[in-house]
């Protein structure tokens, strides 16, 4: 397996909370890259997205993560992307590139249910959105997405949406590395 590791997925996947328990699992380092965004811009992905829109957000995105790529020395780190990231550009195969990339795949229904029990705010394009509401949207831009998404190295499908859904899905990114590495 190539490193460092890059999640990928659909927003309420799991990138950073399970990136975090894998990470912490393997001993390694972890970077969110919206949490580095904010961290180098001064904005949350949300509030930078609201203020100068999506085209110039995606472009300073890419930098960043180039950037990082660039400055951080650790190997042995995780990344958990942004859920729209893959999909700009060359930037799946940039980061396929860069390292490898694991796509954290959910079923339409299951991340609505998932996003529908955590806080819209942070999340612009959904907030105020019911259950259902998720789902309508959700199934045709995950559709869109998954031609981008599936030129992943790996793929870890997620079958079940529950609360052991992060320990799950950590388990077996880890499997799936220890195997790999």
């Amino acid at each position: 397996m190539e490193l460092p590791v890059y999640l990928i997925g659909y927003m309420g996947a799991g990138k950073t909370t399970a990136g975090r328990l894998l990470a912490d699992k393997l001993g390694w380092h972890f970077v969110d890259l919206d949490e580095a965004f904010k961290e180098i811009h001064g904005y949350s992905t949300a509030d930078y997205i609201r203020s100068f829109g999506l085209e110039d957000f995606r472009k300073k995105e890419k930098y960043v993560v180039e950037d990082l790529a660039d400055q951080i020395p650790f190997e042995h780190i995780i990344y958990a992307t942004g859920g729209g990231y893959p999909c700009w550009e060359d930037n799946m195969e940039c980061l396929n590139e860069l390292g490898t990339s694991i796509y954290i795949r959910w079923k339409p229904e299951h991340l609505a249910k998932r996003l529908s029990l955590t806080d819209l705010s942070e999340r612009p394009v959904l907030q105020g959105r019911t259950e259902k509401e998720l789902l309508e949207f959700i199934a045709p831009q995950l559709e869109a997405r998954e031609p981008f998404y599936a030129q992943a190295h790996h793929i870890i499908d997620v079958d079940i949406c529950d609360e052991q859904s992060d320990e799950r899905i950590a388990d077996a990114l880890f499997r799936l590395i220890r195997e790999s590495v």
